[in-house]
């Protein structure tokens, strides 16, 4: 994309600003954060001269590697589903996509706050578009366990469990019952259980626990770390487990406190360790204007004073971020823990260009690349609180976390890393500053990982794999080499496991533990918590620190899994084993025949367009860039840009292969545009396609994202989503 008009800009040098953009910086952000304007619009231009030409070459050196490839896959036919593995890879090493492997090393971060380096717990991803989403998250850190399991399905709806009027005490009593079988299995007690508790009292240090007319304590005493109020009658217990905090807050006035033996109300438990708050995947940002909004919000997040009000049960109601918790210590001293959860931000990748600021290196305006500007801007945004200016403040250790996605191997994590350098000298920080959070999530980073981590030892603070786009780029990477399986058996293949294994594997031997998160992905059902809470304890006994959910509810189900599960000694086990195998990484996901039945067929391609129509008609009309969208199941999926990259590039392989014709997509296309219409017919500002496909902007955007699958730059969606946003916007 490109943009000529220089209307409503401010004149900096090479750059040209919007109007929006720049008042917001000179008036909202540099007085508060102390910074001259001059040196400030001064110091940007030098830096973006320098580079974008490297980000632009970069971008080059993935067309060309893809170019390679395609060729090869076409001299190279799969026969059977089968490559000839050995002459592939040695294809790989000869074009620098598979790069040699150096000596050891480990990494050296430094001045990582303790909910990275040292505890493991839930990671929660949210729109920071979003002020009430992104307030959310950061407000997750300490959630209410009786709420999380009366309002999922947790606790079953059996036996007259079901949510019903304004309080079930039958389903209340199975939450409580649940709850107390987690105290007795993470916070045991030297005898009895904690049904049979009828109060609690600290008496020389010690936590007491009355059981009627016995006492007892914890059979591991250590696990007591603190209380509210007075010792002989605590409003809370704060005990602590894997380096997890949990509180039983006590209330004989409380409506479920008063009928408790115990006079518990509610068990709280430490839940979103960390949040990222995105300006990537799950936001809609195509201009200034939509760009200042994601920055203000940061910039209020990272100040502690950003506040929402908002309309909800016929109240108005102001979000704004919790404090700090304060416990007396067995000792008689004072202990303060976080209120909230420690925030990462995820800034946009080397790819896409923004109309917020145009710069002239000498060809004439051109867009800025979103990374450069994000990268400029955000950590502008952090000054107070990485000078410790705040009284809510994020991190204690004077560090900014700073996730960078779809980066495509260590030439491009080297650039990022030159390119914080430059920011830090810009803004006056030490070294280091601004850490890096590395999304393995393209191929070319996952075979490369070690290598990549290698770039910015120094800084590293965080490795994930991210499932879903890695699909994408496996799918896109290998777009000629023959048609897929179907979507739904991606993770059964030999290269995903390998692939998560892999990860861990290496993240452990660059020695992340103690210094860095490893990751796993999004849950992706967010109404299916049960299921939830039965397959996702894999990502903590994988030796993942850590692990993506899609709301509080979701990161304080998910903390019980770390209680469950002590990382750290899962981690010293696996440091052992062999690696995974690169080979199964490499192994092309091809099906082995395609003697789909039409039927098998046809409901592949509707699961996708309906994914694809369900999320894109939301982007590009209303501007949301994360939706739960249901599939052709009516389980409701969430979705961003990440699974818009799999469904859309799994149609344009299965036709490009003759899997399916043109006119069939066309036809399931509108089709399925129809049934989405219907599913968000209640939406008020929801704009239909099937009225007018030809006029519909987010139709013609979803067709185009499987017809011009092939040639969108790594497959992302993006480029094209940004335009039909733009479009939109500017005949609107």
């Amino acid at each position: 994309m490109s943009q000529s008009s220089n209307a409503n800009r401010i004149q900096k040098g090479i750059l040209a600003i919007d109007q929006q953009l720049y008042d917001f910086i000179e008036n909202e952000v540099l007085p508060k954060v102390g910074v001259d304007s001059e040196s400030y619009w001064s110091g940007f231009e030098k830096v973006i001269k320098e580079f974008t030409p490297r980000n632009k070459a970069l971008l080059e050196t993935r067309d060309k590697i893809q170019a390679q490839i395609d060729r090869w896959h076409l001299q190279h036919p799969a026969k059977d589903g089968q490559i000839d593995y050995p002459a592939y890879k040695t294809f790989l090493q000869d074009i620098g996509y598979l790069l040699p492997e150096g000596d050891d090393f480990a990494v050296s971060t430094e001045n990582v706050d303790d909910e990275i380096a040292h505890i493991a717990g839930p990671q929660l991803v949210v729109p920071v578009r979003n002020a009430r989403y992104a307030l959310n998250a950061t407000n997750a850190r300490w959630g209410s366990l009786y709420d999380a399991l009366y309002g999922t399905d947790v606790i079953s709806d059996d036996n007259g469990q079901e949510a019903k009027g304004s309080y079930n005490p039958t389903r209340g009593a199975a939450v409580v019952a649940y709850a107390k079988q987690f105290l007795d299995d993470n916070f045991t007690l030297a005898s009895g259980s904690y049904v049979d508790v009828t109060g609690f009292k600290v008496a020389d240090g010690q936590l007491e626990v009355v059981q009627g007319d016995s006492r007892t304590s914890l059979k591991d005493s250590a696990q007591f770390v603190g209380f509210v109020d007075e010792a002989e009658n605590p409003t809370g217990i704060l005990l602590k487990n894997n380096g997890l905090h949990v509180e039983i807050q006590i209330d004989a006035s409380h409506p479920v406190g008063k009928d408790d033996p115990a006079n518990i109300n509610d068990v709280l438990l430490e839940s979103a360790i960390t949040a990222i708050q995105d300006c990537e995947d799950s936001v809609a940002a195509v201009d200034a204007e939509e760009k200042v909004e994601v920055y203000r919000n940061w910039f209020g997040l990272m100040n502690g004073d950003l506040q929402e009000t908002f309309e909800k049960g016929g109240k108005t109601r102001t979000r704004k971020q919790n404090p700090d918790r304060e416990y007396n210590t067995p000792d008689g001293g004072k202990l303060i823990l976080p209120g909230r959860s420690l925030l990462l931000i995820r800034n946009v990748g080397h790819l896409m260009q923004n109309p917020a600021i145009l710069v002239d290196l000498g060809d004439g305006l051109e867009e800025i690349f979103e990374g450069l500007m994000d990268g400029l801007v955000t950590p502008l945004l952090s000054l107070n609180d990485l000078n410790g200016r705040n009284e809510l403040s994020n991190s204690r250790k004077g560090s900014m976390y700073i996730v960078k996605p779809k980066m495509h191997g260590p030439e491009e994590v080297k650039m990022a890393n030159d390119f914080f350098n430059a920011s830090e000298d810009l803004l006056g920080l030490k070294r280091y500053s601004l850490k890096i959070g590395i999304m393995d999530e393209e191929r070319r980073m996952t075979v490369n990982l070690k290598e990549a981590i290698r770039q910015a030892k120094e800084r590293v603070i965080f490795i994930n794999t991210g499932f879903l786009d890695r699909t994408g780029d496996e799918m896109h990477t290998s777009m000629n080499a023959g048609p897929f399986v179907p979507k739904g058996e991606m993770k059964s293949q030999a290269w995903q496991p390998a692939y998560e294994q892999w990860n861990v594997d290496i993240g452990l031997e660059t020695g992340l533990q103690g210094h860095a998160q490893i990751g796993k992905g999004m849950w992706a059902k967010p109404d299916e918590m049960k299921e939830m809470m039965e397959t996702k304890m894999a990502h903590p006994q994988s030796g993942a620190t850590t692990a993506w959910v899609p709301s509080p509810t979701g990161a304080t189900l998910h903390s019980i899994h770390y209680h469950q599960v002590n990382v750290a000694d899962v981690q010293d086990r696996l440091k052992s084993r062999e690696r995974a195998s690169l080979d199964d990484i490499l192994t092309i996901p091809l099906a082995k025949d395609t003697n789909w039945t039409e039927e098998q067929k046809q409901q592949e391609l509707e699961n996708n367009a309906q994914g694809i129509l369900g999320y894109v008609v939301r982007w590009v009309n209303q501007g949301v860039g994360c939706s739960k969208v249901p599939d052709v199941d009516d389980v409701g999926l969430m979705e961003d840009r990440a699974t818009l990259r799999i469904s859309s590039q799994h149609i344009a392989n299965w036709l490009h292969h003759d899997v399916v014709s043109e006119q069939q997509v066309i036809e399931t296309m509108k089709r399925m545009a129809k049934v989405v219409d219907e599913q968000n017919a209640a939406d008020s500002e929801y704009q239909p396609m099937a009225d007018n496909f030809d006029g519909s902007y987010a139709f013609k955007a979803a067709c185009d994202l499987i017809f011009k699958g092939r040639e969108q730059p790594s497959g992302y969606t993006e480029p094209l989503l940004h335009q039909a946003r733009l479009d939109l916007k500017a005949n609107s």
